[in-house]
């Protein structure tokens, strides 16, 4: 069975998705001698969403709404070329979403949209193919209109707690106000609220898990750490970029490894960024929560610690618990996991912008995750603990995703 339409993917996902979408987005030639016109899009999409100074999560939305227009105006096709009219759609519908949420970028927008047009023949299954794509986009414009994603909603000010024991504080070295405090108050696409997920609490200070998180990141993520290898730092510093930034590549190779149905691809992209936008807000509301402080404050302020510590990296300014990156990397995980089972189909490398000239390559979807654990002890920024209850609770989010991903095409 494959995904070419939107009943084939709701039977899917209600059977078993990871089983039907290895099925729906097989391995073979068959893209090999015409343009992909997916991986075309998805390539002007990454560079759109380049551009500007946008919050993550306010990234993440563009590319679900501008994905989850194209799977489900590709999903399906009217009498006549099948294959025009899907093209067609999937550029005239992530066209028109960034088109609306990047306007600055219109100009590249438009250039490729002509470059996919022009090499699709004239006829009826162009015209339909561009029109179901443009209303497409413009029914979930509307929908996803005033949902709390835009930059000053993600960003509002926020007070600084008062200091004690534990809570949250700005922190070294600009001591900036805390961000994305605003993201718990957004609307999800698919999770009915934001604590759906939310973690138990951090450990107890002074409790033998919270000494044992303090004396790790105090020796393994300092500056002038003495035990930590050149080999952990490399790996600290290439995690350290942005994790949509990251993960754009190694998503880019899971739909370059998948030439099935131009729907079912599409679909992957949409629910990979509808998941993590439903899980950035729940990462918002747990880590607004509980108001963890971070590794630098708590040994800074530490009886018998010291006062001077640096962390390897800056630290992010929001609380530690749990880690954002790790959220993020456990939802992502999962997506990939469930749609494509846990191995690539081939080896991938990806780069970082954190650390340019090096690269990384992995044959799974875990290894990531594992490496992001690691790294932002490393980095001194986020206790092991916080960084593995951000895993769990991204997969719990994507599950919930996979498991209502049949309301996306509704």
């Amino acid at each position: 069975m494959t995904l070419s339409s939107p009943r084939g993917w709701r039977r899917a996902v209600a059977t078993t998705a990871a089983a039907v979408l290895v099925a729906a987005l097989p391995a073979g030639p068959a893209a090999a001698t015409t343009t992909d016109t997916a991986l075309a899009w998805y390539d002007a999409t990454a560079a759109a969403i380049a551009t500007g100074t946008r919050p993550q999560v306010t990234n993440n939305r563009a590319w679900a709404i501008s994905w989850l227009a194209a799977a489900r105006a590709t999903g399906t096709a009217p009498t006549g070329n099948p294959r025009h009219y899907r093209d067609a759609a999937l550029a005239s519908a992530v066209h028109t979403v960034l088109s609306v949420l990047i306007p600055e970028n219109a100009a590249a927008l438009d250039t490729a949209l002509r470059t996919t047009l022009d090499r699709i023949p004239d006829g009826r299954a162009k015209d339909r193919g561009t029109s179901t794509g443009r209303a497409e986009a413009r029914s979930l414009l509307a929908q996803r209109m005033d949902d709390g994603l835009d930059p000053a909603s993600v960003n509002p000010a926020y007070p600084n707690p008062e200091p004690g024991p534990g809570h949250w504080q700005p922190t070294p070295p600009s001591f900036s106000p805390a961000q994305q405090a605003g993201t718990r108050f957004a609307r999800p696409f698919l999770v009915d609220r934001a604590d759906r997920y939310r973690p138990g609490p951090p450990p107890v200070l002074n409790s033998e898990r919270y000494r044992a998180d303090l004396t790790e990141v105090r020796a393994y993520g300092a500056l002038d750490s003495a035990v930590r290898t050149p080999q952990q730092t490399d790996t600290a510093t290439f995690w350290l970029g942005s994790s949509l930034t990251l993960y754009t590549g190694i998503l880019r190779a899971a739909l370059a490894q998948s030439t099935g149905p131009v729907a079912g691809r599409a679909s992957l992209v949409a629910i990979f960024h509808v998941a993590l936008v439903d899980t950035q807000i729940a990462t918002s509301d747990a880590k607004y929560a509980y108001l963890s402080w971070r590794p630098v404050t708590a040994i800074r302020a530490d009886a018998g610690g010291d006062p001077a510590w640096t962390p390897l990296h800056t630290t992010p300014a929001h609380p530690d618990y749990p880690s954002g990156h790790n959220t993020y990397s456990g939802a992502a995980e999962q997506v990939l996991t469930a749609l494509l089972g846990p191995q690539a189909r081939e080896p991938y490398t990806i780069t970082s912008p954190s650390l340019p000239g090096a690269t990384r390559t992995y044959r799974d979807w875990r290894r990531p995750t594992s490496e992001n654990v690691d790294a932002r002890v490393w980095s001194g920024i986020h206790t092991r603990t916080a960084d593995e209850a951000g895993v769990r609770l991204g997969r719990d989010v994507a599950a919930h995703t996979l498991r209502n991903a049949p309301r996306l095409f509704r």
